[in-house]
């Protein structure tokens, strides 16, 4: 079995613009989201909101249902563990400037088409365009 991790996508839009913040991993460096392990009786869509604020120092309302999922190898010592991490909408009403892992990470806010690209993650890059769309299409009715 899988080892399962809970993600949030974090967002905000200003000027009627969608844009992402994307975090980098701690080894390689690497363009991301926040994302962590289940915790003990948080249910999935919290655990992504804790992480969110824990890695970034977000704090917003958080969607329920997830977006949809991708992979991702992490290591443990020399050890590759295969994870799927489910990813859940953000919508960002702070950003703390003091927050648990502060330091430890770079942070960049994007235009929502910049952050796909950069992402390493090819199934991340697509939710985050399927988001985008989706975002834009009800931006229209």
């Amino acid at each position: 079995m899988k080892h399962k991790q809970f993600a949030a996508l974090p967002f905000r839009i200003e000027a009627a613009e969608l844009s992402i913040l994307l975090i980098t991993t701690r080894r390689k460096r690497r363009w991301s989201v926040p994302k962590g392990s289940p915790m003990l009786r948080k249910r999935a869509h919290r655990v992504a909101a804790i992480e969110a604020y824990e890695e970034a120092g977000l704090r917003g309302k958080i969607g329920r249902q997830a977006l949809g999922r991708f992979r991702h190898n992490k290591r443990k010592g020399k050890r590759k563990i295969a994870c799927e991490v489910k990813l859940y909408p953000l919508k960002v009403t702070k950003q703390h400037g003091r927050f648990p892992k502060r330091g430890q990470r770079k942070l960049v806010w994007l235009p929502a088409s910049a952050a796909a690209r950069r992402v390493h993650h090819p199934e991340l890059r697509r939710l985050i365009q399927g988001f985008s769309r989706l975002k834009q299409q009800r931006k229209r009715r």
